[in-house]
């Protein structure tokens, strides 16, 4: 019987592990000292120990990525970090490298190995070599499509994994020596400096600093720019493939954009599973039948850091539509404003550390674990030692609001971006 598919959040540091628990995550994925993500904010042997057991008391499982393609130097030091983080309870590693994966075997047997995105897996021959080496998942190439997932689901016996949300990289399942070869700083190392965002000029040698603008169909420069990722629509579709875990990405994105897609995708994932087995013959055309998809599931998603939406290769192959060609900038309508830390009930008043400027009159949108958005005008702000304000200019101060509304330990505070109110 199938089970239902698990929501899989990103956690680079502690507090976006804690908003990825608390907004609805079955697991987590984070990152230490051997990540592809080396500049978001990974874990610490300690720290590492610290997330497996918060996540455990929830009922949420933890992955660990190991997914670099480790240079000779760093196999020992490897070593010791996978038997460091078995030690402290990780569920499983996260690993491209087939010499990584061999080590992993040896000396951390108990712990199960996930095939990382990066090592390309894009048939159901690769999948059957994974799970006969010992793989219990695999994540699956970006450029996979839907239906060729569900193929792969029934020639194999091995999870499929695959994205669902998040930054897109035009580079083969992101492995790529663009930012090796321009910055010096390895993509597959986990530093990559993504120049596939940047703006190109063409220079003619015998015309020094004359520059002609690389254009395509006429609308910019920024040709390997792609769209972000965005299945919420396609869930039964999705369900239909026999995908065991659903993954967003954003590490390193803001612990207000991991609260919020998490959120909502979680709603979405449950409304959809709902259906799916309400339907007599399960399939993604009975399923929508019965699936009430809701249209502010979509226009949440867009409240949070984003380039422009596209469904990458679920469908198909993407055509030039893929890319944003004008800017390399994301959409942002609204800002991480706070976090609430506590609620007075005698006082009516809600405890933040603020994370962006707010003032008197200022009017928030607060995210809540588990009863939606609420609304609140500041009409009155204390400093944390009970002095009256009227801003809060200085990020991650600690201050007290008016609100006669309990609010939950985690609740966010967001407010619409200035700039997108002008």
């Amino acid at each position: 019987m199938r089970k239902k598919p698990e929501l899989l959040a990103p956690a680079g540091d502690m507090e976006k592990l804690k908003m990825a628990v608390l907004y609805g995550a079955d697991a987590v994925y984070l990152g230490g000292e051997f990540s592809l993500r080396a500049r978001s904010g990974n874990f610490s042997a300690d720290e590492l120990a610290e997330a497996v057991d918060y996540a455990h008391s929830h009922g949420v499982k933890v992955y660990l990525t190991a997914n670099i393609y480790a240079a000779e130097g760093q196999m020992d030091g490897l070593r010791d970090w996978l038997v460091r983080a078995a030690a402290v309870g990780v569920d499983a590693f996260i690993i491209s490298d087939p010499g990584v994966f061999a080590l992993a075997g040896e000396c951390a047997p108990q712990v199960a190995r996930h095939i990382s995105t990066q090592a390309s897996c894009t048939n159901s021959s690769a999948v059957r070599f994974w799970r006969q080496q010992g793989a219990e998942r695999v994540i699956l190439a970006r450029e996979v499509t839907l239906a060729e997932c569900g193929e792969i689901a029934q020639k194999t016996d091995a999870e499929l994994e695959i994205f669902i949300h998040g930054a897109m990289c035009v580079s083969y399942s992101g492995r790529c020596l663009l930012s090796s070869f321009l910055t010096q700083r390895s993509g597959n190392q986990g530093d990559c400096a993504q120049p596939c965002r940047w703006q190109y000029r063409l220079e003619e040698a015998k015309r020094p600093g004359a520059y002609m603008p690389i254009e395509e169909d006429g609308w910019g420069t920024y040709i390997m720019n792609s769209k972000d990722l965005c299945l919420i629509e396609l869930l039964p579709e999705i369900l239909q493939a026999g995908v065991s875990s659903l993954k967003i990405e954003g590490r390193m994105k803001s612990a207000y954009y991991v609260a919020n897609v998490t959120r909502i995708y979680r709603q979405a994932l449950d409304e959809c599973w709902r259906a799916w087995q309400a339907a007599e013959t399960p399939t993604a055309e009975a399923c929508r039948r019965e699936y009430r998809f809701d249209p502010e599931w979509a226009e949440e998603l867009r409240r949070v850091s984003h380039r422009q939406y596209f469904t990458g290769f679920a469908l198909g192959q993407p055509n030039a539509g893929g890319f944003v060609y004008d800017s390399s900038y994301g959409c942002r309508g609204y800002d991480f404003a706070g976090i609430v830390l506590a609620y007075d009930a005698e006082l009516q008043r809600v405890q933040i550390e603020q994370r962006n400027h707010l003032a008197l009159g200022d009017a928030v949108e607060i995210i809540t674990p588990h009863d939606g958005v609420k609304h609140l005008t500041l009409d009155a702000i204390w400093s944390e030692d009970g002095e009256p304000r009227e801003k809060l200019p200085h990020p991650r101060e600690i201050a007290w609001l008016a609100c006669d509304v309990p609010l939950e330990a985690g609740s966010i505070l967001r407010r619409q971006n200035r700039l997108d109110m002008e």
